[in-house]
């Protein structure tokens, strides 16, 4: 913390504890908790505890126009998408319930929009045209293993057959050959022909590798008696001939255990003009907590995700052409564990720095590195601690991009472990050898930590809980703005509501902060009582906007090619230190690929300033941008939207 925020805190707590303890001597216990709440909001909405603090205020949405917010992002029209599909709420999605809201911020108004999927759980991010890709969502909605009365789990098809696929309706039975048992799948699977095998030397064949397809299946009846303890192979009923001797399942046990969420393979583009869903081509795969990222050609990739029937995406990764609207697989095998924090380098090549939301294997896919995607080779990223710690934490990309260091913060233990880290950890991508030092840690161990960059080049971090999901009432009313030149935390303000699993932060093109979501397991210290969901939007005003005054940024083009040069109008032009264009977010359980800030060179003019944008399309990606300026008191502007073709 720097000495001069220090000594401002120190002051304010000193008054604060003479004025309290004075209070309670006269007035016992009950005057005590009034008098101090009373004085603390006295302290914090004083003008010069704003300007060193900043301020947090809860936006009084009406109640119809509530929702449970899972997914937000911003659109290039200054409006806040929200996305809650079923809401975490199974009576939703069986009533088939979905909600989309767009709020505006400066006007305040809030539009209801038609959802046409369970887009819970769905992956987002930016298109270059300004539209907003959204892949994946809710299938089913996991059963709790009290709850599960058939058994039933995973059944591979192999099919041998090199000369033709096989499909298989809903509904087909397997038989064990083993245990006797039948099972009957739930959807229809493809799969496959068997791929012939040559020795590469003589081209001899060798052998057939099978087709293989993944099913969910269940018993006929309810009942422990019809669970399986080991593997079997299970023949398929209704088939015959050369298909019959081909074609077989494969099933380690089934069970009546927890069955987790399924995946959709549903696409859609939303379109912020005309405020509607457009339905792409599905994925290949279905996917549920999907992470979605932008490639150098322009393309989307999609990766991890749980699939149709509950099982971790085994490794195979798809991209969308924008162009065609169409996904294909990419080359190489490649697991991950859900919601990976995956961006892109300068380089062309993704940065994986182990953050994730949560399911997968604790041993697969879950060391930090660098991924060259056309080779699929995989380098691994040292120095990292508290690598055991890893779900739930945050990454950002520190401001500038240009300098390609990353923080990641916080974090927990696999599942619903309650360890959580206080550690943040920095990783230089541009040294020779780039590894992970440890940065200044938090007060507490922290998951679920959001993270926004703001742009005077310092990054808010706020929020979390100690404990999965807030147990024990372990909200963390705390927030920071750290300062990556002098790699310093300074605390700020407190905000006003707890946020922790399904929660998110977006900066607005205004500077202020938006954040969202919070689902908390428990209302109690006691874990007693269950919680209901957070539905209240917070916004934080930082310190710099309680300032005298700030610059203004007006005119200028709408469209700026990568190396071209565009000029905008300034009253306050000789003020200016910097300018930045800073991506717009799509945020969703603590994982944000999209957010960046991008320092641009300038040269001022007599009425404003001449900004170019750099040439490396890895660095500025096609889209739209809120471009700021800030002032030699690291004051911003309020945001230019400009587009990057």
């Amino acid at each position: 913390m720097k000495d001069g925020a220090r000594r401002r805190r120190a002051r304010r707590l000193a008054i604060t504890g003479v004025v309290v303890l004075a209070l309670a001597g006269m007035n016992g216990p009950w005057l005590y908790r009034f008098g101090t709440d009373k004085y603390h909001q006295y302290t914090i909405n004083k003008p010069e505890y704003k300007a060193a603090n900043g301020h947090w205020d809860i936006i009084d949405f009406p109640k119809e126009y509530r929702l449970n917010t899972i997914h937000a992002a911003l659109l290039h029209t200054g409006k806040v998408l929200l996305i809650a599909g079923s809401g975490n709420n199974q009576d939703n999605f069986d009533a088939k319930k979905f909600d989309t809201r767009i709020w505006d911020p400066v006007k305040g108004t809030i539009k209801k929009i038609p959802t046409p999927a369970d887009l819970f759980c769905t992956g987002h991010t930016q298109l270059a045209n300004g539209n907003l890709l959204i892949a994946g969502g809710t299938k089913r909605y996991e059963t709790l293993k009290g709850d599960v009365t058939k058994a039933g789990g995973l059944m591979v098809v192999h099919n041998e057959n090199p000369d033709k696929p096989i499909t298989l309706p809903a509904g087909t039975k397997f038989t064990g050959k083993k245990n006797g048992k039948t099972f009957v799948s739930k959807d229809p699977v493809l799969v496959p022909r068997a791929k012939k095998v040559f020795d590469p030397a003589t081209r001899e064949f060798l052998r057939n590798d099978p087709g293989l397809g993944r099913i969910y299946v269940e018993a006929q009846k309810s009942g422990q008696k019809y669970e399986t303890g080991t593997q079997d192979n299970y023949r398929v009923q209704g088939l015959t001939g050369t298909d019959a001797r081909n074609t077989y399942g494969i099933a380690q046990k089934l069970a009546l255990d927890k069955k987790d969420f399924q995946g959709i393979r549903d696409a859609y583009e939303f379109d912020p003009v005309a405020e509607r869903y457009i339905k792409v081509d599905p994925m290949n795969e279905a996917r549920w907590y999907p992470t979605l990222t932008t490639l150098s050609d322009g393309k989307i990739l999609s990766l991890s995700g749980l699939d149709e029937i509950g099982q971790l995406v085994p490794g195979k990764n798809e991209v969308f052409d924008p162009k065609t609207k169409k996904w294909t697989y990419t080359k190489g095998i490649r697991q991950f564990p859900t919601y990976p924090a995956i961006s892109l380098m300068q380089n062309g090549k993704l940065f994986y720095s182990g953050s994730n939301a949560g399911y997968g294997p604790d041993d697969v896919g879950r060391d930090p590195g660098v991924w060259d995607l056309a080779s699929n080779k995989f380098t691994k990223l040292k120095g990292l601690s508290d690598p055991n710690m890893m779900e739930t934490s945050g990454t950002v990309l520190l401001p500038p991009a240009q300098d390609e260091k990353y923080m990641v913060i916080g974090g927990g233990g696999v599942g619903e472990s309650k360890l959580s880290s206080k550690k943040t950890r920095l990783i230089d991508l541009k040294a020779d050898n780039p590894h992970f030092v440890d940065g200044p840690e938090l007060d507490k161990g922290t998951r679920y930590p959001q993270s926004s960059i703001l742009p005077d080049d310092t990054v808010l971090v706020s929020g979390g809980s100690e404990d999965y999901r807030g147990r024990g009432d372990s909200n963390i009313l705390q927030a920071r703005i750290y300062h990556p030149k002098s790699n310093t935390f300074d605390r700020v303000a407190d905000p006003l509501v707890g946020r922790n699993y399904h929660s998110g932060s977006i900066l607005l093109p205004d500077g202020r902060v938006m954040f969202f979501g919070s689902n908390s397991l428990y209302a109690d210290k006691a874990n007693t009582k269950p919680a209901t969901f957070e539905q209240r939007i917070e916004i934080y005003t930082p310190p710099y906007l309680f300032r005298d005054a700030r610059p203004s940024l007006s005119g200028g083009p709408k469209t700026i090619a990568r190396g071209a040069s565009a000029t905008f109008t300034s009253q306050h032009a000789s003020s200016i230190k910097t300018a930045r264009l800073i991506r717009p977010s799509a945020s969703t359980h603590v994982t944000d690929v999209d957010q960046k800030s991008i320092a641009l060179d300038f040269k001022k003019t007599k009425t404003g300033i001449t900004v170019t944008v750099p040439k490396n399309r890895n660095l500025v990606e096609s889209g739209w941008y809120m471009l700021f300026v800030t002032d030699d008191q690291g004051t911003p502007s309020k945001a230019q939207w400009v587009k990057v073709p």
